[in-house]
């Protein structure tokens, strides 16, 4: 396993939240560990996106697989991760509509 920092972990991050399903996967679990099953309900996809995204999040080492029974059960990598995401929702951005579309889209 190889550790990253600074501008390679801001990178997969973003890349990782680039994505509005894999950005909601990352909120719900800000706050709590939860089942792929769960989050694919709750966030409106379906089991194959779900896995797909969760995939894509282990791979950038952003959430980890717990092993629970015959289940995995996703959560953040670093319990950090949870706190940075809820001081980022606090961040007021002054966005300029010729560049950004409403959905965070860049129109340039």
């Amino acid at each position: 396993m190889e550790t990253l920092t600074h501008a390679p972990v801001l990178a997969r991050f973003g890349y990782a939240v680039s994505d509005p399903t894999r950005a909601r996967i990352l909120l719900a679990l800000a706050t709590d560990s939860a089942y792929p099953s769960d989050l694919a309900v709750s966030l409106g996809v379906s089991r194959q996106s779900m896995s797909n995204h969760l995939t894509c999040l282990r791979g950038c080492g952003l959430v980890v697989a717990v092993p629970d029974g015959r289940r995995s059960r996703y959560e953040l990598a670093d319990a950090r991760l949870g706190h940075a995401i809820t001081d980022l929702l606090s961040v007021v951005l002054a966005v300029d509509p010729a560049c950004c579309a409403p959905d965070g889209s860049c129109l340039v």
